[in-house]
């Protein structure tokens, strides 16, 4: 799972008549925040309930940690042709949209290699040379088959199992600010964990103000304002272990199964937050040299690296 370096949104002030509510959750192993403009405090929290239960049902269904999840359920069905509820079957269709945008480096089937590495970040050991290749042999989003009439899936090798951690909070960003803007808060920025999916300016404003940090803990690289797009930033300052003297970021390479060892992080900005998280995975994958060009050959409206 990609856990995305921290993004900085600075507050805005309100004009007359306008308040500035916000509203905190925990979510997806991280905090999420509705940050919203309104006239009425108790509309905007029910408002804001509403997104934060939009966003539970998404975790419900595309979990990796949560057992029960029908996401995890599939690796118990591996070659079996499986009916997806809509929700489950419009996020994996973009998920396999993506990795055949990027050619692999954002991919939704990397979960063997996920699980493992996992465990080497607890135990600070390196998985075996037999182990790392059978968790490779699970993996690869060619096997992964959508029927996009039928809305049926199958995962054609033995031992896949599916990790979304790279599009998911983005994906729940983006349904947490459509039902803002359905209940009459426009003017809404959804924080997810360092995807910001953002709408309407704030009042007497041209944009939300962001600071887009820097690998260097509490350092912005400077502050643009935006409006009615989305920033993901992908990088390893927050998560990484270091195993024999080399440093391995929580994001995996798809060729080699293993943390990516080059210390860089990547801001996407992109129209929706589904797509600036999934291309800022993929952006770091590709590496420094390629990633902004690839990246807005991708989709993106803009791409910034620190290394």
């Amino acid at each position: 799972m990609k856990t995305l370096l921290s993004l900085l949104l600075l507050a805005c002030t309100a004009l007359a008549g306008e308040s500035r509510f916000t509203f905190e959750r925990g979510l997806m192993g991280t905090r999420f925040a509705v940050i919203c403009h309104g006239s009425d405090e108790a509309l905007a929290k029910a408002a804001a309930d509403a997104a934060f239960q939009r966003a539970e049902e998404i975790n419900a269904v595309a979990s990796d940690y949560l057992a029960g999840s029908e996401l995890l359920r599939l690796s118990e069905k591996t070659g079996q042709l499986v009916k997806l509820s809509p929700l489950l079957f419009d996020l994996l269709t973009k998920s396999q949209d993506f990795a055949r945008r990027t050619a692999g480096r954002f991919d939704p089937t990397l979960g063997p290699l996920t699980r493992l590495w996992r465990e080497t970040r607890r135990t600070g050991k390196l998985p075996s040379p037999e182990s790392l290749n059978a968790a490779k042999a699970a993996c690869g989003w060619t096997l992964l088959e959508l029927d996009r009439t039928a809305q049926t899936l199958t995962l054609k090798s033995p031992g896949m199992r599916l990790d979304l951690g790279g599009i998911a909070k983005g994906y729940a960003a983006d349904a947490m600010f459509e039902v803002m803007k359905s209940k009459g808060f426009p003017a809404t920025c959804i924080a997810a964990g360092g995807d910001l999916r953002l709408g309407d300016p704030p009042p007497g404003k041209t944009g939300w103000a962001v600071g887009i940090k820097t690998l260097e803990k509490d350092k912005t690289a400077g502050q643009v304002e935006l409006s009615n797009c989305a920033v993901s930033t992908s990088g390893d300052l927050q998560q990484a272990v270091e195993i024999d003297g080399v440093r391995y970021a929580h994001i995996l390479d798809p060729k080699t199964g293993l943390g990516l060892t080059k210390h860089l992080a990547v801001t996407v900005i992109a129209l929706d937050a589904t797509t600036s998280d999934a291309l800022a995975t993929a952006a770091c994958v590709a590496g420094p040299e390629q990633a902004a060009a690839l990246a807005k050959q991708w989709g993106a409206k803009e791409v910034r690296i620190a290394e």
